[in-house]
Order: structure tokens, then sequence, then C-alpha cells
């Protein structure tokens, strides 16, 4: 099976708790997607960002994002060898102290 061909439906429903699962598209959406997949998704939907993106593109999306869990910014820093300085929620938060932005 090529899993270059996941569609979003074949995420998990949870993922998409407040938003219409059929407006969101693998090239339009990818900041929104890698962040509710590193934050909530579950084992096959990591497997799925993985193969969709790649790690390189997937490190590169997160470390623009504004906020992003502790764990996951981590998780993302370490599996893709970018030093977690280069998050902007990372450097987010040394800026604003009281930004609880990951």
């Amino acid at each position: 099976m090529d899993t270059s061909q996941h569609k979003i439906s074949d995420l998990s429903p949870h993922l998409f708790w407040d938003v219409d699962r059929s407006k969101i598209e693998w090239d339009k959406n990818p900041h929104f997607l890698v962040q509710r997949i590193l934050e909530y998704g579950l084992d096959n939907d990591w497997q799925i960002l993985k193969s969709k993106y790649g790690i390189k593109k997937l490190a590169k999306v997160a470390t623009e994002l504004r906020s992003l869990d502790k764990i996951a910014m981590y998780f993302v820093g370490t599996i893709s060898n970018t030093p977690i300085q280069k998050f902007r929620c990372y450097t987010l938060k040394q800026l604003i102290p009281h930004y609880s932005g990951y």
C-alpha cells in the first residue's frame, strides 16, 4: 500500500472535533494538521503524517507554529535534530515569560 496516498479521512475522527473534516487538505493546511496530530493524534495518525510529509517537512512546519505542546516540541526536535531554540513557540515563550504557547 502506498502510504503517500492517505486521505484526511484516514486520520482519527477526534482530531477534527471543531472543524469540518471535508474542508481540510494536506497541501493547504499543514500547520493545522501537524499541530493536531502531534498534540492529539494516535500512533496511526503519526505514521500517516510522517509518511505524508516526511520528517524534514514536518519539522519545518512544527518550527513555525506559534504554540505547540512542550512534549511534542521536544519530540520533533529530537527526531529531526532541530534545536528547540529554532521553534517559534519556544522563542515566544522566552520573549514573553507568561506566554503559555507550549
